[in-house]
């Protein structure tokens, strides 16, 4: 992404919402393109600056760039600028800024078995690297996707979870929800005990790992015992970036910066960091 004063990098471009998608009762994904014609570069996991003034501005995951068109957004509803959001229409203008972060290791994967674990709306930084590899499938192995959330209703994408991804070559999709429902003939449970349950073989494969911060741990400490080195092991701490540019100090762990160094680090990285993340 490109911004409009590159002298400037908290200086927004304004974009227009072409679209918006209802995921859950309390996510929606927004799609924008710039109004400038300025062109997107964002690669996956990497974030954005969202804005709208006077409400204020937060960063947010891209979960996907369609080539040069447009960028989408999953906002889960949780706070003054998040409920603002979800009452606009398209045509709307909003500002972005960035893109922020170093992403994920998209070339360093290139030829490996791919394992993607995700929480509610940590599914959406994980969907812009699955939707990568899809778009690349020559470059990637299989590809295992395990998905979870605390209800159906809650599940985003789905889509893409129950119909598109499933029938993707050399693709596994297993969905968990944590209790439960009525009209629901899937898994329940939560996901760190639904992957110590499938269990999936270490060898040539690589994890990647969102969601909320108990799952992230447990997940980790699931991965270890299976085999995983730290090496293989991959997730992001983006909820702890603020500033995106390393001025705010929020989101420093030791020496490091996660809106610099990170937010992707695989473990072996994270055990080298003081234990605040």
């Amino acid at each position: 992404m490109t911004d409009c004063n590159c002298e400037n990098p908290l200086v927004p471009m304004t974009v227009e919402v072409i679209d918006i998608v209802d995921e859950t009762p309390d996510v929606k994904t927004f799609y924008v393109r710039s109004e400038n014609g300025v062109p997107f570069n964002v690669m996956p996991g990497q974030l954005a600056m969202v804005s709208h003034i006077p409400v204020g501005e937060g960063m947010f995951s891209v979960s996907w760039q369609e080539e040069d068109e447009h960028l989408q957004f999953a906002i889960k509803r949780v706070g003054l600028l998040t409920d603002y959001l979800h009452t606009i229409d398209i045509g709307q203008t909003l500002g972005v800024r960035g893109p922020y972060g170093n992403g994920f290791p998209v070339e360093e994967c290139k030829g490996k078995d791919m394992l993607f674990i995700g929480g509610g709306i940590g599914l959406a930084p994980l969907r812009s690297f699955i939707k990568y590899c899809f778009k690349h499938r020559e470059d990637y192995g299989r590809i295992t996707i395990i998905c979870g959330s605390r209800s159906y209703d809650d599940l985003c994408f789905k889509d893409e979870l129950f119909e598109k991804w499933p029938a993707m070559k050399d693709t596994e999709v297993y969905v968990t929800i944590d209790n439960e429902e009525e009209n629901w003939s899937g898994h329940v449970g939560f996901v760190p005990s639904y992957l110590q349950e499938l269990n999936p073989d270490p060898q040539g494969l690589v994890a990647v790992t969102c969601g909320p911060p108990i799952m992230i741990k447990f997940v980790l400490e699931a991965l270890e015992k299976m085999g995983f080195s730290d090496e293989q092991v991959i997730t992001t701490l983006e909820a702890r970036m603020k500033c995106g540019i390393g001025k705010c100090g929020r989101c420093n762990i030791g020496s490091e910066y996660i809106c610099l160094d990170g937010p992707v680090f695989d473990l072996a990285q994270l055990k080298k960091l003081p234990p605040e993340w």
